[in-house]
């Protein structure tokens, strides 16, 4: 069984390759088995190489580590895809989501096997909202500028975009990467309306990017205080788990490990 895991986990994902401010926030609910698997969903305009850099620190902390392959076809396969490969774990799953993947966790995240939710520089709806509506009151950012419709309704992210706003702060080689494998992302897919917050009933962590160009630092926090979430600050652009991997990969080690939850989650 252990080499089948194996096997799945290097199909999915092979290994790709500030300031901090910690908040105080959310605690964890205690689990009846060690959270050991964790499963990692990427964001729009971006495949699984998003977790470059933290997937190794992760694995040297002995968690069990694959990436869900969204399609980014629409917001139910993103679900479904994601859904797919909790159920492919044995035990529970501490599940991640970067940008619009938070999203797709945020739906996802209702199966039993999930033990919670880690939002990284994402979007976190609530139920009958969406990663578009999110955003709306902030305004448009630099990032959503840069966004270029294609025939079929696709959006594609212009090299520029990439550069300058989507990880201005990353090696020039990380984002050469960025623009060789982006993915064209469904537009409807950011209309979708969440059914179930997961959030809701689940402990849940956030990654704040307090110069993230993508989506608006004020609406990562406020959204991370609406969740009541335990929260990081990072001075980093819209990837940090990039910019700032042993950070993010330590926060996400220790949501793995917390033992309580005093705190109801979903409450301010």
């Amino acid at each position: 069984m252990n080499l089948r895991r194996n096997l799945l986990a290097a199909f999915l994902c092979a290994p790709l390759v500030s300031l901090t401010v910690p908040v105080t926030g959310l605690s964890q609910v205690p689990s009846k088995e060690p959270i050991k698997n964790v499963v990692l969903v990427h964001g729009a305009w971006a495949d699984g190489s998003s977790w470059l850099k933290i997937l190794p620190l992760l694995e040297a902390e002995g968690l069990h580590v694959v990436c869900a392959q969204i399609p980014l076809t629409s917001f139910a396969d993103d679900v479904a895809a994601t859904k797919r490969i909790i159920d492919a774990q044995e035990g529970p799953v501490l599940l991640v989501g970067h940008s619009y993947g938070g999203a797709v966790i945020t739906e996802a995240g209702n199966d039993p096997k999930v033990a919670g939710l880690v939002y990284v520089a994402a979007f976190a709806p609530d139920q009958g909202e969406s990663a578009g509506s999110l955003g709306k009151p902030y305004g448009a950012t630099p990032g959503v500028g840069e966004l270029r419709p294609l025939a079929d309704g696709f959006l594609v992210l212009t090299e520029k975009g990439i550069l300058e706003d989507f990880a201005p702060d990353v090696a020039l080689e990380d984002r050469t990467l960025m623009i060789a494998t982006q993915v064209p992302t469904q537009g409807a897919a950011l209309g979708a309306p969440i059914t179930t917050a997961a959030w809701r009933t689940k402990p849940s962590w956030f990654v704040v990017a307090a110069n993230d160009r993508m989506i608006a630092p004020e609406q990562e926090r406020v959204t991370a205080k609406r969740m009541n979430a335990k929260t990081l600050i990072l001075s980093t652009s819209h990837v940090p788990m990039i910019s700032k991997p042993h950070e993010v990969a330590d926060f996400i080690t220790n949501a793995a490990s917390a033992k309580s939850n005093p705190t109801p989650p979903g409450t301010l």
